[in-house]
């Protein structure tokens, strides 16, 4: 636990939240500043930053709770979808650093934007597809 991340503290009990799950490595509980009704947060209960430096063995158990949960919302809340969120690094809006998933539910109407998509200019979508091919 690191003393100034606000998710371990949570974790650990020092500052309060509405818990809706939990287990060895993982913990879930309602954001206090949702998007829509239910919105939940699903952090690692050990601290690791974003994605970047979570093991894969618990970034697995991560995605498969996350399954878990964003059926149980979505039964709850009675949503017409769900959009799952993860922000890594102060550039994309993360905002605390301790690996997080916002899990969203969403409904017709409900007047959550999207972001605007962008068209690839000319050798574009080659290119970056072929560089990413090599960072692999």
């Amino acid at each position: 636990m690191l003393q100034f991340c606000t998710f371990c503290k949570i974790v650990s009990g020092e500052l309060s939240s509405n818990t809706v799950y939990q287990d060895e490595k993982a913990f879930a509980f309602i954001d206090i500043r949702p998007v829509n009704l239910g919105h939940t947060l699903l952090v690692s209960k050990d601290h690791y930053e974003n994605i970047f430096d979570v093991p894969d063995a618990i970034l697995a158990h991560l995605g498969k709770t996350l399954k878990t949960i964003s059926t149980a919302i979505k039964a709850a809340t009675g949503a017409e979808g769900i959009n799952i969120e993860m922000n890594n690094e102060r550039a994309a809006g993360q905002i605390i650093n301790h690996i997080h998933f916002h899990i969203v539910p969403r409904f017709s109407g409900d007047g959550l934007q999207h972001w605007p998509g962008k068209l690839y200019s000319e050798g574009e979508l080659k290119e970056i597809a072929e560089k990413i091919r090599k960072s692999l």
